[in-house]
C-alpha cells in the first residue's frame, strides 16, 4: 500500500505492506536509524517517537496509522550542529552510557515535559491539579516506559530537570 508520512516536517511517500510497523518503516524503508529497535514488544521504550506530539512506541504502531499525522524522531528534534536543549542537557549530565536507549529517552522526555506543561497529572502526582513539581519521583513515574539497561537513570533525571529549568526543552 502506498502511504504518505510527514516525518520531521518532510512529506515522504513509501510503499509498504499494511502490516509494517512505524519502526520498520522509519529504519528499513526511510533510512532513519536514530530510532532503535529494542524489545520489539513495547516494553523498553527504545523506539519511542512523537506522533502529533504524543509519545508512542513505534514498534507497536502500524505505519499506516501515522498517515496524516506528524511524526517526529530523534533526527527531527535536533542535529549535531544544533542540539535541542534537552539533547544538550543529556550530554552535559552524561544521561547515557551505551547510548542505545538515548533517542527514545529524549523523545519521551520531550513529550513528558509538554504533558507536564499542559497540566497532565501522573500516578506520582500528589493531586490532580497542577502545576506539578518536577521531582525525581514525578520524572521516574512519567519516564517509566523507557528502560536504560546501563542504569544512567540519575543522570537522565538531572538532564530532564535542568532542561525544564532552562525553559523551552524542545
Amino acid at each position: 500500500m502506498q502511504i504518505s508520512l510527514d516525518i520531521n516536517g518532510s512529506l515522504r511517500d513509501v510503499y509498504l505492506d499494511p502490516r509494517t510497523t512505524l519502526l520498520d518503516a522509519l529504519r528499513s524503508h526511510l533510512g532513519l536509524t536514530g530510532t532503535k529497535k529494542g524489545c520489539d514488544h513495547g516494553q523498553c521504550g527504545a523506539c519511542t517517537v512523537l506522533l502529533d506530539g504524543r509519545r508512542v512506541n513505534a514498534c507497536l504502531t502500524l505505519a499506516c496509522m501515522a498517515q496524516g499525522a506528524k511524526v517526529t524522531t530523534i533526527e527531527g528534534l535536533g542535529s549535531s550542529d544544533a542540539l535541542s536543549p534537552l539533547q544538550a542537557q543529556f550530554l552535559n549530565h552524561d544521561g547515557f552510557q551505551c547510548g542505545f536507549c538515548t533517542p527514545g529517552q529524549i523523545c519521551s522526555a520531550t513529550a513528558m515535559l509538554e504533558e507536564l506543561a499542559a497540566g497532565w497529572p501522573s500516578h506520582a502526582s500528589t493531586d490532580l491539579e497542577g502545576p506539578f513539581p518536577l521531582s525525581h519521583a514525578e520524572i521516574a513515574e512519567r519516564m517509566s516506559g523507557n528502560l536504560c539497561r546501563c542504569a544512567a537513570y540519575s543522570n537522565i533525571v538531572d538532564a530532564i530537570q535542568n532542561a525544564a529549568k532552562d525553559g523551552d526543552a524542545k
